[in-house]
C-alpha cells in the first residue's frame, strides 16, 4: 500500500480526526487518527496487515512464533497480524496500570514475538509492552505498526516497521497553541494520561 492509499482508508472510515485531543503519550494534537474505526472493516485490516507484513523481512518472519499486541489500540492489527505471518496473536492488558499476559496467554520461554502496535507517537505503550513480553519469557525480536506517529524518533530497541510516518505536531500540556488553549481537549485513546 502507498502512503496515499493508506490515507485514503483512513478518510473512507472516517477515521483522520481534527480537533483538540489528548493522546495517550498524555501529549495533546489537533489531529486523531482512529484506528479502531479503519479496523472495524475485516476486509480493510486484513488488507493493513498484509502490507505491513510486506514490509517485515524475510530473516525476522522466519524466526517468528507469535504476535503480541497491547490491548486496546493493538488487538485487532495484532490479530489480523497474527493472520497474516500464519502465528499466533495475544494481546497484553493492564487492569492495573501495567500490562502482562492474562487470559490463559502463554508463551514458551524464548519464544521469538512480533509486538504490533496501532500507532506509536512517543513509543512509552510500545516500550512497556515489549518489557512485559520479554518478563514473561519471550524474546521480541522486532516491532510493527500501522501508522509510526513519532516521525521516526520513537526508538523501540528492537527494528520497527511501519506503513506510514506522519508529523502531526503534537504538544506538552504547557506548550499548547492558542487554538488549542482555547478548546477542551477530548480523550479518545484508551490509556489514562
Amino acid at each position: 500500500m502507498t502512503e496515499d492509499e493508506i490515507l485514503s482508508e483512513f478518510r473512507a472510515a472516517e477515521a483522520l480526526l481534527e480537533g483538540h485531543f489528548l493522546l495517550s503519550s498524555g501529549r495533546h494534537s489537533a489531529y486523531y487518527l482512529q484506528c479502531a474505526r479503519v479496523l472495524m472493516n475485516s476486509e480493510r485490516a486484513s488488507r493493513i496487515a498484509l502490507a505491513i507484513a510486506q514490509k517485515i523481512p524475510r530473516e525476522i518472519k522466519s524466526q517468528l512464533g507469535a504476535v503480541i499486541s497491547p490491548a486496546m489500540g493493538g488487538v485487532i492489527i495484532g490479530h489480523e497480524m497474527g493472520r497474516a505471518l500464519g502465528v499466533d496473536a495475544m494481546f497484553l492488558e493492564r487492569p492495573e496500570g501495567t500490562f502482562y499476559l492474562r487470559r490463559g496467554f502463554e508463551i514458551a520461554p524464548g519464544t521469538k514475538v512480533l509486538m504490533v502496535e496501532d500507532i506509536v507517537t512517543t513509543g512509552l505503550s510500545s516500550r512497556e509492552a515489549i518489557k512485559a513480553i520479554n518478563e514473561a519469557g519471550g524474546e521480541v525480536i522486532a516491532a510493527a505498526a500501522i501508522i509510526d506517529r513519532s516521525a521516526g524518533s520513537a526508538d523501540l530497541g528492537v527494528p520497527f516497521f511501519h506503513l506510514l510516518e506522519l508529523n502531526f505536531p503534537t504538544y506538552a500540556p504547557d506548550e499548547l497553541p492558542p487554538e488549542l488553549a482555547a478548546t477542551e481537549a477530548v480523550k479518545p485513546g484508551s490509556r489514562k494520561a
